[in-house]
């Protein structure tokens, strides 16, 4: 017999010393790059139509949102569409004063790259639309998204 007998060695433990330094990195990143709502809805949230060809939007920096529908608050604001821009309840004449502040935040070579989004709910009026859109063309913002949501029904 030998003196020296051949031990099997199995697969080495794996090095966990340097898993925590790896979770608390991955932490920092998601916590410095979530973006938090920058809105607080002042309107219901609205139940968006439903449509056959949804596309979504690539740039969503560069999305200027407009919230349509019903306020929240009847008593202060009234009854009827109301329309929001960031955190305040606004008229259509207030569109073009939004886009030109949302136009100065951007860099001049972003201009021809910004998107207009309406979020509006399925039983606000035609002619709210149509007056944000007169507005909206006004100061030459053509383009326009309007949110839906995909309709999975007619499958």
């Amino acid at each position: 017999m030998s003196k020296f007998g051949k031990k099997k060695k199995g697969m080495p433990a794996v090095n966990t010393a340097s898993l925590p330094d790896i979770v608390f990195m991955l932490l920092f990143f998601f916590m410095v790059t979530t973006v938090m709502r920058e809105t607080d809805l002042k309107i219901e949230n609205p139940s968006l139509p439903n449509a056959t060809e949804v596309k979504k939007l690539e740039h969503k920096s560069l999305v200027s949102t407009i919230y349509v529908g019903k306020a929240k608050d009847t008593e202060k604001f009234g009854a009827g569409d109301k329309i929001q821009l960031n955190d305040k309840i606004a008229t259509a004449d207030d569109v073009p004063a939004f886009i030109y502040n949302e136009r100065s935040q951007k860099s001049e070579a972003e201009h021809p790259y910004m998107t207009t989004s309406i979020k509006a709910d399925v039983g606000c009026s035609v002619g709210t639309i149509s007056d944000i859109k007169l507005k909206l063309r006004d100061v030459n913002a053509l383009k326009l998204s309007l949110s839906s949501r995909k309709d999975n029904s007619k499958q």
